[in-house]
């Protein structure tokens, strides 16, 4: 079999600079890879942090790496994860304590 790249985007987490993310400065990420609209990105967010509330235009994914999240009212350690399904609102989403986490997300 040969091995093919084609339609493959392996991201190196080293060759990615920092962006800012979400409204404020409480957070940044690094956006490690993307494919079909589609994004993987690693957030680290200070204690304070607030997401703003949005709908989901397609379904989210979020891993929890460290830290801890408070996530439509549901605390959320590590090694928690959610699926937010297409159409689903986020009304809430914080951290006090900081935490850093893994969102696969579409635009």
């Amino acid at each position: 079999m040969d091995i093919s790249l084609d339609g493959w985007d392996i991201g190196s987490f080293a060759a990615v600079d920092w962006v800012p993310w979400g409204s404020g400065d409480k957070a940044r990420a690094k956006i490690v890879a993307t494919g079909d609209g589609y994004m993987v990105a690693y957030v680290e967010a200070e204690p304070g942090y607030a997401g703003d509330a949005h709908e989901h235009s397609h379904t989210e994914f979020n891993f929890v790496i460290e830290g801890e999240l408070r996530n439509q009212g549901r605390r959320m350690a590590k090694g928690d994860a959610y699926v937010a399904a297409s159409g689903s609102t986020h009304a809430d989403f914080a951290t006090d304590t900081g935490a850093t986490y893994l969102s696969i997300f579409k635009l």
